[in-house]
């Protein structure tokens, strides 16, 4: 699939900003499966300077500064990327043998499972998600197996609530609430993940906006959406797995970042000169053209 990508990020503050400083990462890079074609960021107002860069997982960042006073800051992003078609591999790896490959592993490259094994910033090993993660795994079970039927109960079990949580809400507080968004469902199977010792990372990312007639919409479209990568054994390597739709990531989902938690793939950071709040206002667009 060929995707037409229009995203549009509006900062609007209560006071005007007299200095800002940040990063950015909206801008999607080649991956496994996923080719960029053509891609543009356009920032308003235009920056005093803007210097472009990468982190140590392969996320293209963006550092700006702006210097002149602005109530508003506008960031668009516009892309065509092309997404191989995805077929779940027949995989009946265990996930103890799975396990035993990543404590075994010496790899510590950018997409080594051994990164997504620990408890990072957002995402801590809670046991009481542990524990409700454990219910799928049972010994000797095939890995793809026990995740997808995680993923099933995480959909089943929490409900799709926007309003519920905020960017800072971690999953133990979701996983109680029993409520969230594609961030909390993403970040509660992470935790469970590993806690039981697979490794697991954090996708951003969109959803394609209009689907063919008849198909269901999927929640999380129209705006910026959250996955969960889970390396499935050095044979067959990283899989995506959607617990808001309860689906294995396909050629529907367009990646933009990777990382342990959202902290590692928060697509605007920084720093900014100002009194009062901020309202941010996202729209996503995303099309298919071939």
């Amino acid at each position: 699939m060929i995707y037409d990508i229009r995203q549009t990020t509006a900062c609007t503050y209560a006071s005007p900003v007299t200095n800002a400083f940040h990063v950015l990462r909206q801008t999607p890079v080649n991956r496994p499966g996923q080719r960029v074609q053509v891609s543009s960021l356009q920032i308003e107002p235009a920056p005093v300077s803007r210097r472009e860069g990468q982190d140590f997982f392969g996320n293209r960042l963006t550092w700006i500064a702006l210097e002149d006073a602005h109530d508003t800051l506008t960031v668009k992003v516009s892309a065509r990327i092309a997404i191989d078609a995805f077929t779940l591999p027949a995989d009946a790896s265990t996930w103890e043998a799975v396990q035993e490959q990543v404590f075994a592993s010496t790899d510590i490259g950018p997409a080594a499972p051994a990164h997504f094994l620990f408890a990072s910033r957002m995402v801590s090993l809670d046991p009481e998600i542990r524990d409700y993660a454990r219910q799928s795994f049972q010994p000797g079970r095939a890995l793809l197996e026990a995740a997808t039927e995680l993923m099933h109960r995480i959909k089943t079990d929490m409900v799709y609530e926007i309003g519920a949580t905020t960017v800072r809400t971690t999953p133990p507080m979701s996983f109680a609430l029993r409520r969230g968004v594609c961030q909390d469902f993403a970040h509660i199977m992470i935790s469970g993940l590993r806690g039981i010792g697979l490794p697991a990372a954090y996708v951003s990312g969109y959803l394609r906006t209009h689907r063919p007639p008849g198909a269901a919409r999927l929640q999380g479209a129209d705006a910026m959406h959250a996955w969960v990568l889970v390396w499935c054994g050095s044979d067959t390597g990283w899989v995506g797995f959607d617990p808001t739709n309860d689906m294995i990531a396909s050629d529907e989902h367009i990646v933009l970042a990777i990382g342990r938690d959202y902290t590692d793939v928060a697509p605007m950071d920084g720093v900014i000169v100002a009194a009062g709040g901020q309202h941010i206002d996202v729209s996503v667009n995303v099309i298919p053209v071939g």
